[in-house]
């Protein structure tokens, strides 16, 4: 997926929460805003938007001279949905439809992307969640999704969020799980899950667990180590949460299922989706949860 011209005011809307989120220097935050305005005078909008947002978020952490800006509010949202995760389970296991369940509240999830706003709270999530059992899907995908992953030796799981891991495990608890490989970012980048978030929540506990390599805030795979992409092309199924792994793997042919919550005018336009839905798509596919 190619940036458009309408992410240049989330570039900027993302620079200001973060800067302002370490410093209330305004001499830091002028110095920072100039920098990512010159990054963006002169970006290739041939590429996906997450390029960008990884030369932004490198650039504000070595201004502000901190490794992992968002430190403090991945690991508030692993203790949300940590919290969350016994109620979340019965409602699983006591569904009709468990792997449907558990489905919907993995893309209920998503919502936790401090990339997308930084006025994520704990009221979001509770009413996200409660939203989820009623929003329609594209339950056609869900079917498809089923099937692939009942035929698949070997599923690879890109992660996208802290607190959103949570209820990835609650999907993946659902999954063959000695099949599954779930991927983190290779080191922090907004409030993306890294190897550390995996071990807090207990991913590491239940399924093989490895990184991209990469501060990308999704999957450009020219950017990975070959020890992923090796992974990636392997996979028999892809299971991809997220508007940044949609955004980098879009126009990808493999076998992918994309999992979000849409939160992004531009995203919405180019899936074919609306503000605030569930969205299951197949890989390459303009086809999302409401039809």
């Amino acid at each position: 997926m190619k940036t458009s011209i309408d992410c240049i005011p989330c570039f900027i809307r993302q620079t200001f929460d973060a800067v302002r989120m370490l410093t209330d220097d305004a001499g830091v935050l002028e110095s920072v805003v100039r920098s990512v305005l010159s990054l963006i005078s002169d970006m290739a909008f041939t590429d996906p938007p997450p390029l960008m947002g990884q030369a932004i978020h490198r650039l504000i952490r070595t201004a502000c001279n901190d490794s992992d800006p968002y430190r403090e509010v991945k690991q508030q949202s692993n203790r949300l949905a940590l919290g969350l995760y016994p109620v979340l389970k019965s409602r699983i296991r006591n569904s009709a439809h468990p792997f449907e369940t558990a489905l919907r509240l993995s893309i209920a999830g998503n919502i936790i992307d401090f990339g997308t706003s930084s006025r994520v709270t704990d009221e979001t999530v509770h009413s996200t969640i409660q939203a989820c059992y009623h929003n329609r899907l594209n339950t056609t995908a869900v079917e498809q999704l089923q099937e692939e992953v009942r035929r698949a030796s070997n599923i690879l799981y890109l992660g996208d969020n802290a607190g959103e891991i949570v209820f990835d495990r609650l999907f993946i608890e659902e999954l063959p799980r000695e099949k599954v490989t779930y991927v983190v970012r290779g080191s922090p980048t907004i409030n993306d899950a890294t190897m550390a978030d995996a071990r807090e929540v207990g991913m590491t506990e239940i399924v093989s667990v490895r990184d991209n390599g990469t501060d990308i805030p999704g999957t450009h795979l020219e950017k990975c180590p070959e020890s992923f992409t090796r992974l990636f092309n392997t996979a028999d199924i892809i299971i991809a949460k997220g508007q940044g792994n949609y955004e980098t793997l879009s126009d990808s042919k493999k076998n992918i299922f994309f999992l979000f919550t849409v939160k992004c005018a531009v995203i919405a336009y180019h899936a074919g989706c609306s503000i605030g839905e569930s969205a299951i798509i197949r890989g390459g596919e303009k086809e999302a949860g409401v039809r």
